[in-house]
């Protein structure tokens, strides 16, 4: 119920991985990266699927090896979601998986090797309609950089992209997104605006090794946020020392706040003080926990009393209002019943997925009708 985002995106080239639009004024999708062995197919495999449940647009799985190839073949057949595979120095590597069914190769040109390497693994994502993204690491810049500039800074992120961009445009192929990530929160921001003006390509946005998952959202919410509210972002993905699935969370719950993307419940919570009729936080973090599996866009509000409560109800499509002896429930803005303490979560979890329902049907009605 809340209005469209004010932010103009930048005008960006599209590509497609797998079947999920990057550019163009695409929705910007949201991607984590696995942390198992790839050699490992049920681990592997089993924590896609866990970031496929908590609605990953794309996932990358690192390929070392050509033995990490074959299994990566493996994988790319037991699962749904589009996998980005992450490859460095052995362009054989790259080759294989094209072949495999790879929907995007994540590689450095510059670090691939020859000139005909090079031309091998563009041909190859040439024949495949594979794209392929640029991925330029502070940690990780050219050593004639390193000496060039004395330390990491957002132009040395930006010329080493700009080389590696350069080997795709002599083959000219377009058909590239790129990163360039730091963990200085301004030198990522510098370097990704400065490579915005420069390309039509969409960008990765990433704040590298942000840190753990307090710390890391944090920095990855105001690093990323800074470059979203400038309209710079086609794909994200959150950086965190910890379970994948949270940057899946937290990437969304980034976007859901700049309301660049709707995808599971937005709630509206208020802190608690005082005057709250119930136990605000004891609630919020149940429903959270119990309502992870909801990926319908839905507004809820949970204010703990009658203050803000009606004013944040009537502009949620679910919200409660702290009130004595029982609380108001208000569904599309309208005052619906009453429920009290004692099963106040079951009973709000119970009308939440009863409106969680009735979109996904009206939503059908509407895929019919339009058939």
């Amino acid at each position: 119920m809340h209005a469209p985002s004010p932010i103009q995106r930048r005008q960006s080239r599209r590509i497609h991985v797998g079947d999920v639009p990057v550019g163009g004024g695409a929705p910007i999708s949201v991607q984590s990266m696995t942390n198992t062995d790839t050699l490992d197919v049920d681990a592997t495999v089993a924590q896609i699927q866990q970031l496929e449940n908590a609605g990953a647009d794309i996932v990358r799985v690192s390929v070392p090896t050509m033995d990490a190839a074959e299994t990566f073949g493996r994988i790319k057949r037991a699962v749904n979601v589009p996998l980005v595979a992450d490859i460095h120095f052995d362009y054989r590597i790259a080759l294989r998986v094209a072949e495999l069914g790879v929907d995007c190769l994540r590689i450095n040109p510059g670090n691939i090797g020859r000139e005909d390497r090079v031309a091998a693994v563009v041909s190859a994502a040439r024949d495949n309609g594979i794209p392929i993204r640029i991925g330029v690491n502070a940690g990780s810049l050219e050593k004639d950089l390193q000496k060039k500039y004395g330390e990491p800074t957002p132009a040395a992120l930006v010329e080493s992209a700009m080389r590696h961009i350069d080997h795709l445009d002599r083959l000219d192929f377009p058909d590239f997104k790129v990163s360039v990530k730091a963990s200085d929160v301004f030198m990522a921001v510098a370097a990704y605006r400065e490579l915005a003006s420069r390309i039509e390509q969409p960008l990765h946005l990433g704040i590298t090794e942000a840190g753990g998952l307090r710390s890391g959202t944090v920095k990855s919410s105001i690093g990323l946020g800074m470059l979203l509210m400038d309209g710079i972002g086609d794909t994200i993905r959150v950086s965190l020392a910890a379970d994948p699935v949270e940057e899946i969370k937290v990437g969304f719950d980034m976007l859901k706040s700049l309301s660049l993307r709707s995808k599971g419940i937005n709630f509206i919570a208020c802190p608690s003080c005082s005057r709250q009729n119930f136990d605000v936080i004891g609630t919020m973090n149940a429903l959270e926990e119990r309502l992870e599996d909801v990926l319908t866009p839905l507004d809820v509000s949970v204010i703990g009393c009658v203050v803000n409560g009606p004013g944040e109800a009537k502009e949620s499509d679910i919200g409660l209002t702290g009130g004595s002896p029982a609380n108001l429930v208000y569904i599309d803005g309208k005052p619906a019943s009453k429920l009290r303490n004692d099963h106040l979560v079951d009973d709000l979890e119970r009308l939440i997925r009863d409106k969680v329902r009735e979109k996904q049907q009206a939503e059908q009605d509407v895929i019919a009708r339009d058939a």
